[in-house]
């Protein structure tokens, strides 16, 4: 029997034309391509074929932004306002996750904010949901759970896996395709509560314009981007910081100074999570840490809007992780 070619075929045909005949997909193209990834109609070989056809091609912003909105539409998204999406996918190896002091302080100042994540899907590194166990703060358990704790807490931390399982699949495959995919990208601009502040970072400077790009088509309207330590959305204290702004909608370009010397620090051998609880009670001090802490704080509180320049969000972040309550890392949890 002669069987017409499957319904996802034409997708990978685009993609693989051949040097001068490859396009990129658009933004419909890619809504369509997700939706059906999503909802298995997709064959195994067609996914691993199409996964690696763009990534050699280096997905397009109207390619992530397409995908975005397919994994939005399979979402059942609760309503509740929150400030400041953010995404947290890389994991750390060479410094701790710092970053979560920087959204815990901004949470304990009235803001509220989502962080959502996958752990464990690279070898060796330190990911935000280990910290919070550690630090005996919870984790959600879906969609609901996490607007509740938002509504509660002002913070929330929710798994991939558990918000959509099969986008959280598409990162297993990793380890057996052996490069990472476009899921890395689109998770970062997922902002599932549809929050209109996204903050996120690359670990390569060329993804910038990608998801300079890519939020634009969005429509994402207060953004941050720039290249975080460990590929986290966690400021490097120790080196200039090109950061890549929407205000309303408008791209802004700046490079922030170092705020500490010393551009060749040496890697944290012990990664002892338990650091992070000590720094926040102000047990331990440590001039990396909290440059990095505030250094992280001020780009969201730039991104936010708070701030009109970088020396101004500086100086507030200060005051906020100075001003913490230490006894408590949460307002409720």
């Amino acid at each position: 029997m002669v069987r017409g070619p499957h319904p996802f075929a034409r997708f990978i045909g685009i993609l693989g034309r051949g040097k001068t005949k490859t396009r990129s997909l658009t933004v419909d193209e890619s809504e369509t391509a997700m939706r059906m990834l999503l909802g298995d109609e997709v064959l195994p070989e067609q996914i691993g074929a199409f996964l690696m056809l763009l990534r050699v091609k280096e997905e397009s912003p109207e390619e992530i932004a397409g995908f975005v909105r397919g994994v939005r539409a399979s979402l059942k998204v609760p309503r509740v306002f929150v400030d400041v999406d953010w995404p947290s996918y890389a994991g750390k190896r060479r410094q701790l996750p710092w970053f979560l002091l920087a959204a815990l302080v901004l949470a304990r100042s009235g803001r509220r904010i989502l962080m959502h994540g996958l752990a464990g899907h690279t070898e060796g590194r330190v990911y935000t949901r280990d910290a919070l166990v550690h630090l005996g703060l919870p984790v959600a358990h879906d969609l609901d759970d996490a607007a509740r704790q938002v509504e509660r807490a002002g913070f929330a931390y929710l798994p991939l896996e558990r918000m959509s399982p099969r986008l959280a699949k598409l990162f297993e495959l990793k380890s057996i395709l052996g490069l990472r995919s476009p899921a890395h990208t689109l998770a970062r601009l997922l902002n599932p509560l549809e929050s209109s502040c996204s903050v996120q970072a690359v670990f390569h400077p060329g993804y910038l314009a990608i998801h300079r790009d890519a939020a634009l088509l969005l429509g994402q309207k207060h953004m941050a981007v720039f290249r975080g330590e460990g590929g986290e959305v966690e400021r490097r204290p120790n080196k200039p910081c090109e950061v890549i702004t929407l205000q309303d909608g408008v791209v802004h370009e700046e490079t922030w100074p170092p705020t500490i010397p010393d551009p060749r620090l040496a890697a944290d051998e012990n990664m002892d999570l338990s650091r992070l609880g000590a720094l926040w009670r102000g047990e331990i001090t440590d001039t990396y840490a909290e440059a990095a802490v505030i250094g992280t704080l001020a780009i969201v509180l730039r991104a936010l809007g708070d701030a009109p320049d970088a020396e101004r969000a500086h100086a507030q972040a200060e005051s906020l992780w100075q001003g913490r309550d230490r006894g408590r890392l949460l307002a409720a949890a």
